[in-house]
């Protein structure tokens, strides 16, 4: 397993909609080893294959507090949103230090292939839902200050633009 390295925005490939997984082989399952561990390490609770350059409808998550409880989503797709929302503080890997709040349906139904590409349903309330959709969005391109004013999204991607337009420097 390797730490890899997490795309951060403004990034063209961050806003790329990811391909579909034909089979999950070998390769699909060291991705899914890896990302887990970057996962880990940046302290998040979700990454989309995306976040790491690869265009693949995949992602990990672990929102267990105690204990590791990874979740592994190869191709999702929601077929039911509730109507009703919640909203949740949302922070995300591939925007640093920013969080915002995010209005979005309470509960939702996913199907998808496992670890191991077995299909799966999964019905998902709370801070699941909100995790599963947050992730989604990446794989079609969208992050989630796309949900907020044009304003504070203005604000958030520019200040992110300084960030790395800073020249890493060496104190002696």
């Amino acid at each position: 397993m390797a730490v890899k390295t997490i795309l951060t925005e403004p990034n063209k490939l961050l806003r790329q909609v990811s391909l579909p997984v034909e089979k999950v082989g070998n390769e699909e399952k060291q991705l899914m080893d890896d990302m887990l561990e970057t996962m880990y390490e940046a302290k998040g609770i979700g990454l989309a294959a995306i976040q790491i350059g690869i265009p693949k409808r995949i992602i990990v998550m672990d929102i267990g507090s105690k204990k590791k409880e990874p979740m592994y989503f190869i191709n999702p797709v929601i077929k039911n949103k509730n109507s009703e929302h919640s909203t949740y503080e949302e922070g995300c890997l591939s925007v640093p230090n920013q969080f915002a709040e995010v209005d979005r349906p309470s509960t939702c139904e996913v199907e998808f292939l496992d670890y191991n590409g077995n299909k799966k349903i999964l019905k998902a309330s709370g801070l699941l839902a909100t995790c599963i959709q947050h992730e989604m969005d990446h794989l079609e391109g969208i992050l989630f200050i796309d949900y907020l004013s044009k304003l504070k999204k203005m604000m958030i991607v520019k200040k992110l633009s300084k960030q790395k337009d800073k020249v890493d420097r060496i104190i002696v």
